[in-house]
């Protein structure tokens, strides 16, 4: 399992979700082992204009067939508990 998101340098909320992401991923039991994949909106055109005005954007992606479901945005009030358990939603 794959967690991406999307992001760009100089974003607060972004940086924000990086953190308490690589703290569940450092600690959750309940989700269980997960990649977390850092994708900077600004090194492809085609991701800037769609997402621009959107990030942080967070999917989950299947390491089976390589799909993606969008994981709506957390709120950046979020504690890393509140974020695990909405991240239990859509595991």
């Amino acid at each position: 399992m794959t967690l991406i998101l999307y992001s760009k340098p100089g974003c607060h909320l972004c940086e924000g979700l990086q953190e308490k992401l690589e703290k569940i991923q450092a600690s959750s039991q309940k989700l269980g082992e997960f990649q977390l994949e850092i994708r900077d909106i600004t090194t492809r055109e085609d991701w800037f204009q769609t997402y621009q005005y959107e990030i942080p954007v967070l999917f989950k992606s299947s390491d089976v067939d390589s799909t993606e479901q969008r994981i709506p945005r957390p709120s950046p009030r979020m504690s890393v508990i509140q974020l695990e358990q909405l991240l239990q939603k859509y595991w």
